[in-house]
């Protein structure tokens, strides 16, 4: 008896392609915007931690020196709400992500962060 082989159809892998295509155009036009809020999200955390005793002008001014060292594009000093809370500085911010994808398509994602853990 002879044996039926078994495999992927060209169709199938054309289809499989273009799968996986558009979740790696999604990948790339997502890296940036993820990248940007963790890195928003790390100098918070460390201002929080450095800056217990400084006023909320500082706390602003800090934050935007480090926006343009770490390219953080999305979020500034006036864009930060900066409490106090039990003796420790709490700051957090929120805001909306707008991906173009092809065409007329896109992504929106709301970001929200805070410095307490």
């Amino acid at each position: 008896m002879r044996n039926r082989q078994t495999g992927v159809s060209l169709g199938g892998l054309m289809v499989g392609s273009v799968i996986v295509i558009i979740m790696a155009l999604m990948g790339m036009k997502m890296f940036p915007v993820y990248l940007n809020f963790t890195s928003a999200k790390k100098a918070i955390v460390a201002l929080a931690a450095e800056r217990a005793t400084s006023s909320v002008t500082d706390i602003r001014k800090a934050f935007d020196s480090r926006a343009t060292i770490d390219d953080i594009r999305h979020v500034t000093g006036a864009d930060l709400e900066i409490t106090k809370e039990g003796g420790e500085v709490l700051i957090s911010f929120a805001y909306r992500s707008e991906t173009p994808l092809f065409g007329n398509m896109g992504i929106y994602i709301d970001f929200a962060a805070q410095s307490k853990q």
